[in-house]
C-alpha cells in the first residue's frame, strides 16, 4: 500500500472510527484505506480501515486479522508499532504509530537517489527492521520503497498487509503475492516463500534507493517478473561493498542469500572506524637508533675498562 502525503477526506469517508477522529487520507490499496487520525488523548495516529466494512468477505477479514497479529509480534524501533485494533463489527480497523515523512519511493522520485552515509543509514535500519520481523516468525512479503517511511528518527518499515507466519524457519507455499518489481523468484514461481524473499526485496529496494530505478526495470508486470527469474540484475551506479552485498541478496537461489541479521552485522561492521594501526618507524630512522644504541653501549664498555 502506498502511503502518500495527507489528502482531504472524501464525502463518503467516515469522520470518526472508534475513538479516533479522521483528519485526512494517507493512501489506499486493495485491502483498505489509510487515514491520518487523532486519538482522544490528542496524539496523531494512522488508522487503516478494512475496505467494504461489514460487507467485506471472510477472506478479506481473515487477512486483516493476520496483518494485525503479525504486526503485534514485531517490536522494533525500525517498524511502525500497532497501538490498537478492532477486528470485528461493521468497520474493522488497525491503529498504528504515525510516522511523519515521505516514503522512500516518493523521496527518490522527487529528489533523486541516495548515496554515501545517507544510503547506508537507510540500508542498515531497513535491514534491522527485517531482522526483527523474521525473529518474530513473520515474513513481510511486500517489502518495497513505498513501504519504507523516512521519519524524523530514521527509516521505518510499514504495512504488514500480506505478511504471514512461518513455522520454525520453514517457508510456507502460497499463491504469488507482492509488488512485481520487488518480488523474489520463488514468489513468482509459486515456490515456498520464507524470510529470504524479504532479503531479495531488500536488495532490490537498495538498488532503487541508489539508482532511482528497480534492478529489473519497469514495464508490464509479466515482463518484469520474467526478467527477475531469467536475467541478472542491473545494479547501476551502486558502488563499494554495498554493491557486492546487494548482488548476493539478489541471487536467484534463496540459500545463497544472506539473512537479514547477517546483512545488519555486515553493514554495522563496515560503519565502525578502523582500529588504529601501530606507527611504523621509517627504516632510515630505525638504523640511526640502532647505531646510537651501539655507540652508547661501546662507550659504557670503554668506561668500565678505563676505570679498571
Amino acid at each position: 500500500m502506498q502511503i502518500n502525503q495527507e489528502a482531504p477526506l472524501r464525502p463518503d469517508d467516515p469522520r470518526k472510527v472508534g475513538r479516533y477522529a479522521l483528519l485526512g487520507r494517507l493512501g489506499e490499496g486493495g485491502q483498505g484505506v489509510v487515514y491520518l487520525g487523532r486519538a482522544a488523548e490528542g496524539g496523531l495516529v494512522t488508522v487503516k480501515l478494512l475496505r467494504g466494512g461489514s460487507g467485506a468477505s471472510d477472506r478479506a477479514r481473515a487477512r486483516f486479522v493476520k496483518e494485525a497479529d503479525a504486526a503485534r509480534k514485531v517490536a522494533a524501533p525500525q517498524t511502525a508499532r500497532i497501538l490498537d485494533a478492532r477486528l470485528t463489527g461493521e468497520r474493522p480497523y488497525i491503529v498504528s504509530e504515525y510516522v511523519k515523512g515521505p516514503t522512500l519511493q516518493d523521496m527518490i522520485a522527487g529528489e533523486g537517489p541516495l548515496a554515501g552515509a545517507e544510503l547506508k543509514k537507510v540500508a542498515v535500519r531497513t535491514a534491522a527492521a527485517l531482522a526483527a520481523i523474521h525473529r518474530a516468525g513473520i515474513v513481510h512479503r511486500d517489502f518495497k520503497p513505498a513501504n519504507v517511511v523516512l521519519g524524523p528518527k530514521g527509516a521505518k518499515v510499514i504495512d504488514f498487509g500480506v505478511a504471514r507466519s512461518f513455522e520454525s524457519g520453514t517457508p510456507q507455499t502460497s499463491h504469488p503475492v507482492g509488488t512485481p518489481a520487488y518480488m523474489s523468484p520463488e514468489q513468482i514461481e509459486d515456490d515456498p516463500v520464507g524470510p529470504k524473499a524479504d532479503v531479495f526485496a531488500w536488495g532490490a529496494t537498495m538498488v532503487y534507493a541508489a539508482t532511482g530505478r528497480p534492478p529489473f526495470g519497469r514495464g508490464p508486470s509479466a515482463a518484469v517478473m520474467r526478467r527477475i527469474t531469467d536475467r541478472e540484475p542491473d545494479l547501476g551506479e551502486l558502488k563499494g561493498s554495498l554493491r557486492g552485498l546487494v548482488a548476493r541478496c539478489l541471487d536467484k537461489q534463496p540459500a545463497a542469500r544472506p539473512t537479514a541479521t547477517e546483512i545488519v552485522r555486515f553493514l554495522r561492521a563496515e560503519a565502525r572506524p578502523a582500529p588504529p594501526q601501530p606507527r611504523k618507524v621509517p627504516r632510515y630512522r630505525s638504523r640511526m637508533i640502532y647505531a646510537l644504541m651501539a655507540v652508547m653501549a661501546l662507550g659504557f664498555v670503554l668506561g668500565i675498562v678505563l676505570s679498571g
